[in-house]
């Protein structure tokens, strides 16, 4: 999709899901006790992705991906 001269990509986020029985209903990967925020913000802190995912083994490299977009997604919505 084309918008004011950049293209834009639009990805599905499918390993991102919303359960209000699982972890108060914030954005977890895969249905797993783990939130995008979690993992977001151990990237923003600096963390690789090696590091992520010795941590969380059961992870894997689109899960930490597909994360940070949901909260870059999250983020541009709220007004400060």
């Amino acid at each position: 999709m084309r918008q004011g001269g950049y293209v834009i990509a639009v990805k599905t986020l499918d390993r991102i899901t919303l359960n209000p029985n699982v972890m108060g209903g914030r954005a977890c990967i895969r249905g797993l006790r783990v939130t995008a925020g979690t993992i977001a913000g151990l990237v923003a802190t600096g963390h690789t992705r090696a590091e992520i995912l010795k941590l969380y083994p059961y992870l894997e490299g689109e899960d930490i991906a597909q994360a940070c977009l949901v909260k870059i997604h999250f983020m541009s919505q709220t007004e400060l």
